[in-house]
């Protein structure tokens, strides 16, 4: 068995518009939206009685996408912490190539984000940083030098 490509990351919201902006923002498209449920919802989520709303989000480039949830029956469960920092187990950030990190970074903090920690530089090659998003989201923005 080989896997083909990753197809998409999916990240669970409570505010589904509040995620749309802040991706549209970040220069993210907007694929499509659509209602889901139905048996097969609940048997390959292992819930009952899954209703949620997805919105299909993809890069300018189209090879990366992430698909939005917003859970309405059954009701979502939050991680604790509720903002967990970046040395918490399990999926933490989601990284961006960004042509201007500091454009990048102005553009999202109009919209309520919030820088982690600071923008930093890796030698001659990166500058990079993460911001904290709507739902507590941490995207990662990587600028390449040079």
């Amino acid at each position: 068995m080989t896997i083909q490509r990753m197809d998409h990351v999916s990240v669970v919201v409570d505010d589904l518009e509040a995620a749309k902006s802040f991706f549209l923002e970040l220069g993210m498209e907007l694929e499509g939206e659509a209602p889901i449920e139905g048996r097969w919802a609940d048997r390959v989520n292992g819930l009952d009685g899954v209703r949620v709303d997805i919105a299909m989000m993809r890069t300018p480039d189209g090879h990366g996408r992430i698909e939005l949830t917003k859970f309405h029956s059954p009701k979502a469960v939050s991680a604790e912490p509720e903002n967990a920092l970046g040395n918490t187990l399990g999926l933490r950030s989601i990284m961006f190539a960004v042509d201007d990190i500091d454009a990048a970074v102005a553009q999202l903090r109009a919209h309520g984000a919030e820088l982690v920690g600071e923008v930093a530089q890796y030698q001659d090659s990166y500058r990079l940083c993460y911001v904290r998003g709507p739902e507590g989201i941490i995207v990662a923005l990587a600028e390449q030098l040079g």
